[in-house]
């Protein structure tokens, strides 16, 4: 066939077909997590979630565990999975109040905070540029939540306070591929969140029905799937080409609200997405072009 001859030789094609199944994967995750509603507590769905996923990365944990783990290292993973399952925690939360679209286009949000917490937190230039594309992410942030012309509700307030706790995480997930291994960094982000998530889960605790647990174990594979196809399209194609991609995330959200839960097409909820969209690919676009003339200007002085 034509295309898979094509895709065999195309790296960049490779990296669209792999970002393109993440956004089905993941928006796939969060239509079982709606679907389950508030049957199960927010804090017993996260810890489940994450304990399935501990599973899936035993082989994985047993061959790249570390001789040696510094304190400095436990710390950061430490401190990642702590703030990773309050995050988990409030977008549960949220799953079960707003609908698919709305929880998918705020959390558009987090590479936003991403960037605005690498200028202020690790030492990057904050460029006029990257300050622009910040700002046209929060206006289109404020078009999906519309502050006073409608209420906001809990379910808004737990994902917009959520979606900065996820970009903390990648801020220190970040900061750990410098002497870490990625595949461990994902695999410790279960086992972390697992730890940290069980003293509420206890509270909370409510016996799941089978129905229940076998749902759960499907939103783990979904999420598994979907961070390694994710890790596989970054690999294959420039973030300037698999970043727009992620929109179809709210597209397939919107129609999986309307078909199966009712959920009403909210076109703020679009525009607004559509605009945390365009300022995130252009803030990546700028990274991309300054990591490019970064490494160019290395080269150069390497030769001199």
């Amino acid at each position: 066939m034509p295309f898979i001859t094509e895709l065999k030789g195309n790296r960049t094609l490779q990296g669209v077909c792999w970002m393109v199944l993440t956004t089905l994967l993941f928006v796939s995750m969060t239509s079982v997590i709606r679907y389950l509603g508030s049957e199960v507590p927010s804090v017993q769905a996260a810890f489940i979630r994450y304990a399935i996923a501990v599973v899936f990365t035993i082989p994985i944990l047993w061959r790249f565990w570390p001789i040696r783990m510094s304190m400095q290292t436990f710390g950061l993973y430490s401190a990642r999975a702590a703030v990773h399952a309050i995050g988990v925690m409030l977008w549960f939360y949220a799953m079960a109040r707003i609908s698919v679209a709305e929880v998918t286009a705020i959390g558009y949000a987090s590479p936003i905070f991403v960037a605005l917490g690498a200028g202020l937190f690790l030492g990057e230039t904050l460029r006029a540029r990257r300050i622009i594309g910040i700002i046209i992410g929060f206006v289109g942030t404020l078009i999906i939540l519309r502050p006073g012309f409608q209420e906001i509700n809990s379910g808004q307030i737990a994902q917009l306070c959520a979606t900065p706790l996820f970009a903390i995480s990648f801020l220190i997930a970040k900061k750990l591929t410098a002497k870490e291994n990625s595949v461990m960094i994902v695999s410790m982000l279960s086992v972390g969140c697992t730890i940290a998530l069980l003293p509420g889960a206890l509270i909370q605790w409510e016996t799941p029905t089978w129905t229940e647990m076998m749902w759960l174990t499907l939103t783990a594979f979904f999420a598994t799937a979907g961070h390694y196809t994710l890790t596989r399209a970054i690999e294959a194609a420039p973030l300037t080409v698999t970043q727009p991609l992620g929109f179809l995330q709210l597209i397939w959200a919107i129609i999986i609200g309307y078909i199966f839960f009712n959920e009403g097409v909210d076109h703020f909820v679009l525009l607004g997405g559509a605009i945390i969209i365009a300022s995130t690919t252009y803030i990546s676009h700028r990274e991309l072009q300054n990591s490019k003339k970064r490494n160019r200007q290395e080269g150069s002085n390497v030769q001199l």
